[in-house]
């Protein structure tokens, strides 16, 4: 039994190295979004669960009957190898991605994983003390591993900030090169992802990619991309904490800046509405801009409009209509069809040029805007402009529209979530005019706003959903609360996290024509049984 319950042990607790290292990843080994994690539902789930009652249980069990112990602690552990190996059959097991960094972090925890028991036997010639200390190895599995990640972080922060430094020197050797940075709580990756298509018409354009927008993302993209022929930067930035984006800005000193909209997403992990004001609010940018560099603003954003009242350097604003502030581009005529946005892109000298973009939602004509502004900055003419817009893709708007089976209408924005993204994708959901589904998640890191913002989230979509799925228990009932407030049926907001079960439901409630939203971190499972 000795050497069955001890391999038993070691394979099922690779499962819990991987997951601990994997939750680790997915937090960026950012220490505020692994803390905050455990506020959630299912953080607390990870670490107050049946299973880890029970094994703290055998510990009582221990001091009366060791033998009784043995035996239980065998069977748990028989039970969670055999859930481990079905898992690893149905390709359900959770792991990092490997990299450098996870590849050498894993090595060195399964190392410790394998070493403990040769230890322990060394220790103790006792059997049942063995195991003991087996199970409180095991309990202690999530110490363990974020001791091991936290140990290494002085490697780390030393390699990255020579990775850094690395990419600022490179930066400086090309004095000639345009550098746009793109901030702010929501639209960065689209409002990136639109300039750099128009401007790719003119100038020969580097973008950073997908969830590049943190330091090391923008200087890998630096290090490995950055070519001499390139003539513009389009740079997102994303921050976490006061003085992040003044950081990245160091770096690669951008002449023009974007701030895209302020909301209060990652509100948790910033600690105050100050500090995220100066970071992703769009103060650090614009300290960090050259006398002779430029600012522009979304005008239809609050905090953006606050700002920009406040700024003294050169500054440009944008807004859907211009009835805040007198801006310097707008938009007339706005139509939104399923599947793009056509409106008159209009400027103070009251040129006025018609656009058509694939993209998905009347929330994308202030991305768009935004873009236009810069690249009328950079040069091009608004016809031009109009021009390349064309080649946008659907994607770069953060929403597809997909078709589904048995006819549905499936709308794909599963890239992220955040209160003012939700509430303009259930605007563009009023576009279908049969039955409409949202699923989404609870969103995350809204610190003391999170209870209010979900309640409004229940009430919006009420005037637009006939039903609502929510993915997450954290904040469910606040959603549900704001959905039965705003008229919804009681029985058509509920709580399914099973991708089979979410599928059914859908499939059930559901015809032709009909259309569910997809908004946030949804299981690709989900997608997968909706789609074709």
């Amino acid at each position: 039994m000795f050497f069955v319950l001890v391999s038993l042990w070691f394979f099922r607790a690779i499962k819990y190295v991987l997951f601990w290292l994997y939750l680790w990843q997915l937090k960026e080994y950012h220490i505020g979004r692994f803390l905050d994690h455990f506020s959630t539902y299912k953080g607390k789930k990870l670490v107050s669960n049946p299973l880890q009652g029970f094994k703290i249980l055998l510990v009582v069990v221990f001091l009366f009957s060791q033998d009784l112990f043995a035996w239980l602690l065998f069977s748990v552990y028989l039970a969670e190898s055999f859930l481990f190996l079905k898992a690893i059959f149905q390709r359900r097991v959770k792991k990092p991605v490997i990299t450098f960094k996870t590849a050498f972090l894993l090595l060195i925890l399964l190392f410790v994983t394998f070493l403990f028991p040769i230890f322990l036997s060394f220790s103790t010639q006792n059997e049942a003390v063995f195991y003991f200390w087996l199970l409180v190895f095991d309990i202690l599995m999530p110490v363990v591993v974020s001791a091991v990640v936290l140990l290494f972080q002085p490697f780390t922060v030393f390699s990255r900030n020579k990775t850094l430094a690395k990419a600022k020197k490179k930066m400086e050797s090309f004095p000639n090169l345009i550098v746009i940075a793109v901030t702010g709580s929501y639209g960065k990756t689209t409002t990136k992802e639109i300039l750099s298509t128009i401007l790719s018409k003119n100038f020969n354009v580097l973008k950073t990619k997908e969830h590049q927008n943190s330091e090391m993302g923008i200087a890998g993209c630096i290090l490995k991309d950055l070519k001499p022929e390139h003539e513009v930067f389009v740079v997102e930035m994303g921050a976490y904490k006061k003085g992040g984006i003044k950081m990245l800005a160091d770096i690669v000193k951008p002449r023009i800046g974007i701030i895209t909209g302020v909301n209060e997403q990652h509100l948790s992990l910033f600690k105050s509405m100050d500090n995220l004001l100066s970071a992703e609010g769009g103060v650090e940018l614009i300290k960090a801009l050259p006398k002779d560099g430029l600012i522009v603003f979304n005008g239809d954003n609050k905090y953006c409009l606050d700002l920009y009242r406040k700024t003294n350097i050169k500054k440009n604003i944008y807004a859907e209509k211009r009835d805040k502030i007198d801006t310097d581009v707008w938009a007339e005529d706005v139509a939104a069809e399923k599947d793009s946005i056509s409106f008159l892109a209009m400027q103070k000298n009251m040129e006025a040029v018609p656009f058509k973009v694939n993209v998905l939602g009347r929330q994308n004509i202030q991305n768009i805007l935004g873009a236009v502004l810069v690249a009328r900055r950079m040069g091009m003419n608004l016809q031009d402009i109009a021009e390349a817009a064309k080649n946008i893709k659907q994607e770069q708007g953060g929403m597809v529209l997909k078709q589904g089976k048995h006819g549905i209408n499936i709308i794909d924005s599963t890239y992220s979530a955040n209160p003012d993204g939700v509430k303009a994708d259930l605007e563009y959901l009023k576009i279908f005019n049969k039955k409409k589904v949202i699923v989404m998640p609870s969103l995350i890191e809204l610190g003391g706003k999170s209870k209010e913002l979900h309640e409004k989230i229940g009430k919006t979509i009420a005037r637009v959903c006939d039903m609502a799925i929510i993915t997450t228990k954290d904040r469910f009932e606040d959603i549900k609360k704001g959905a039965i407030e705003g008229g919804m049926k009681k029985a058509n907001v509920m709580f399914c996290d099973n991708p089979a079960d979410l599928a059914m439901t859908i499939s059930l409630f559901c015809t032709s024509g009909d259309a569910v939203l997809l908004e946030g971190r949804i299981p690709a499972e989900v997608i997968k049984l909706l789609s074709e």
